[in-house]
C-alpha cells in the first residue's frame, strides 16, 4: 500500500487551492443569502480546466479519475465553498462525465463532454420519485417506444440545478416490474433537454445549499430521440451503479473538506475567545469533541479515497463508498454542531459562518442516500444478513 500522493495528484491539490483563495467566507456568505449559483467561481473553475477532470483528453477533459476529483472536492469545501464545490461537480463530473464517458455512445460523447469539460453545459439527474424515494426499482415514471422516439410520463422530485442546466440523465421504465422478471431490470437510462417540451421544471424552498436548487419535474408526453438511450434498454439499473458510487464518493468528499472548515473556524474561535482567564479551547470539553470528530473525519477520508482508487480501476467498491459516506455525512454535521456549540450564541447568529455550515452539511445525511439505507447496504453486503427490507 502507498498513501503518498502523486505529484499529478498534488498539482491538482494545489491547483483549485489557488482557485479558492479568490472566494473567502464573505463571498460565499453573500451567494447563500442572495440565494444564487456562485457564477464567478465556476467560471474561475471552468478557466483553470478543473470541470473536466475526469472528462478523456480527446473530449477537452484531463483524463483523471475520481481519486483526483475527490482530492479537488475536499481542497474547495474545505476552503469555504463547503456543500456548493460538492453539488457542482456531482451535477456535472458525476452526472453529467462519468456517466456519458463510461456508458455513452460516440455520439452521446461528442455532444456532451466538451461542453461539460468547458462549463458551457451544466448537467442534473432525475432519478428520485416521490412515491418511490430510495426504492429505485419502484419508480413509475415511463419511456414508452414510439416510432423514432421514447414517450416519457411521469413525476421525479428533488432534481438537483434542473433550472440552470442544459442536459438531464433521466432514469425511467421501460419495462413494468412484473415483466420484467428482477425489480432492477426494466429501466433504462436516458439523456435529454431540461428544456424539452411537455417537461415542467418547479423549485422546492429548502433549508440550505442555497447556491443549487432543487426541483420537481413533471414529464407530460415528453419526447426523447432513441439516441438519447444510454447504453442497453432496459439495462439501466446496472448503469446506474457506476452514477451512484462516484456520486457517494463526490458526497464524502464534500462533506470531509466542509467537516475540515468548521473544524478550522471553531479552533481559530477557541484560541481567542477567552473565558475566567483561560482560551476556552484549553477546556477538555471543547477540545475533545473537537478531536474526535477529526479522527472521524480522517477515518473517512481514507475509506473514501480507497473507494475512489478502486473505482478507478474497475474493482468493486460499493461497500467502500457507503461506509465512507455514512461516516462523513454523521462527523461532518456533528462537527459542525460542536463548532456551533464553541462559538456558543454567536455561533447561532448569521454574523459568524459556522450556521450557514450547519444547514448545509444536514442534508448529506439524507441524500443522497439516507443513512439507515448505508447501513441496510452494509448489514446485508458486507456482513451478510438477511435483507430488512422490500424488493
Amino acid at each position: 500500500m502507498d498513501f503518498a500522493l502523486t505529484e499529478e495528484q498534488r498539482m491538482v491539490q494545489h491547483g483549485v487551492r489557488d482557485v479558492a483563495r479568490r472566494f473567502g467566507l464573505e463571498y460565499w456568505r453573500e451567494q447563500d443569502a442572495r440565494r444564487c449559483f456562485p457564477e464567478e467561481f465556476w467560471k474561475a473553475l471552468a478557466e483553470g480546466g478543473w470541470l473536466g477532470l475526469v472528462i478523456p483528453p480527446e473530449y477537452g477533459g484531463s483524463g483523471l479519475g475520481t481519486l483526483e476529483l475527490a482530492l479537488a472536492i475536499e481542497e474547495l469545501a474545505a476552503s469555504g465553498a463547503g456543500a456548493s464545490a460538492g453539488f457542482i461537480f456531482i451535477l456535472n463530473s458525476v452526472f453529467g462525465a462519468v456517466t456519458i464517458a463510461r456508458h455513452g455512445s460516440e455520439e452521446q460523447k461528442r455532444r456532451y463532454l466538451p461542453g461539460l469539460a468547458g462549463g458551457t453545459l451544466e448537467f442534473c439527474m432525475a432519478l428520485t420519485e416521490p412515491g418511490a424515494g430510495t426504492n429505485t426499482p419502484r419508480i413509475t415514471t415511463t419511456a414508452r417506444r414510439d416510432g423514432d422516439s421514447y414517450v416519457v410520463n411521469g413525476r421525479k422530485i428533488f432534481i438537483s440545478g434542473a433550472d440552470r442546466a442544459g442536459g438531464m440523465l433521466l432514469i425511467a421504465r421501460t419495462s413494468s416490474v412484473s415483466t420484467s422478471g428482477k425489480a432492477t431490470d426494466g429501466m433504462s437510462l436516458f439523456l435529454l433537454d431540461p428544456r424539452s417540451p411537455g417537461l415542467e421544471i418547479r423549485p422546492i424552498d429548502k433549508l440550505g445549499v442555497h447556491t443549487s436548487s432543487t426541483n420537481f419535474g413533471y414529464f407530460d408526453n415528453v419526447r426523447i430521440p432513441l439516441a438519447g438511450l444510454v447504453g442497453e434498454e432496459g439495462r439501466g439499473w446496472r448503469l446506474l451503479l457506476d452514477t451512484l458510487n462516484p456520486e457517494r464518493i463526490a458526497t464524502t468528499a464534500a462533506c470531509v473538506g466542509t467537516g475540515e472548515l468548521v473544524l478550522r473556524l471553531a479552533v481559530d474561535y477557541a484560541r481567542q475567545r477567552a473565558v475566567f482567564g483561560a482560551p476556552i479551547g484549553t477546556h477538555q470539553g471543547l477540545a475533545f469533541p473537537l478531536a474526535r470528530h477529526k479522527a472521524h473525519l480522517e477515518l473517512a477520508r481514507l475509506m473514501n479515497h480507497k473507494a475512489a482508487w478502486a473505482f478507478d480501476r474497475g474493482l468493486p467498491c460499493g461497500a467502500e463508498a457507503n461506509m465512507a459516506k455514512y461516516v462523513a455525512a454523521d462527523a461532518a454535521f456533528q462537527a459542525a454542531d460542536q463548532a456551533m456549540q464553541v462559538h456558543g450564541g454567536y455561533g447561532y447568529t448569521t454574523e459568524y459562518h459556522v450556521e450557514r455550515y450547519w444547514r448545509d452539511l444536514r442534508v448529506f445525511r439524507i441524500a443522497p442516500v439516507t443513512q439507515e439505507m448505508t447501513l441496510n447496504y452494509v448489514a446485508e453486503h458486507v456482513l451478510g444478513l438477511p435483507k430488512s427490507y422490500g424488493a
